[in-house]
């Protein structure tokens, strides 16, 4: 079922995104990259509802397919959750070890980073 679905959603994925750059902008004609009239094309009116229509329905549907995606790979997830995680008894940091200056004064050295 996982498989399915997300060749669905792949699917999907590439017609959307091929309707919206067929899409026509401001001043532009679709035939005009096919070296025709979109009139006729897809009829009198153009392709603005024709694929006004398909981006809606893919859009949709893509939406459809990323929500089953997330359904299911809730059980199957591969990285453990910070909650999932038990815990570890660490080592208390060891004490900074104070150095002498050229005034003569110390200063304590910050701790190290324990290694995990």
């Amino acid at each position: 079922m996982y498989i399915v679905v997300v060749i669905l959603h792949l699917l999907v994925c590439f017609i959307l995104m091929g309707v919206v750059l067929l899409q026509a902008g401001k001043g532009a004609e679709v035939g005009a990259t096919f070296g025709g009239s979109s009139q006729t094309v897809f009829g009198s009116r153009g392709a603005a509802p024709f694929l006004s229509k398909l981006t809606i329905g893919a859009a949709a549907f893509y939406m459809i397919t990323s929500l089953t995606l997330s359904i299911l790979t809730k059980g199957n997830s591969v990285i453990p959750l910070v909650t999932d995680k038990k815990e570890t008894q660490s080592k208390p940091a060891p004490k900074p070890v104070a150095t002498s200056t050229s005034a003569g004064t110390t200063t304590p050295m910050p701790a190290p980073m324990p290694l995990k």
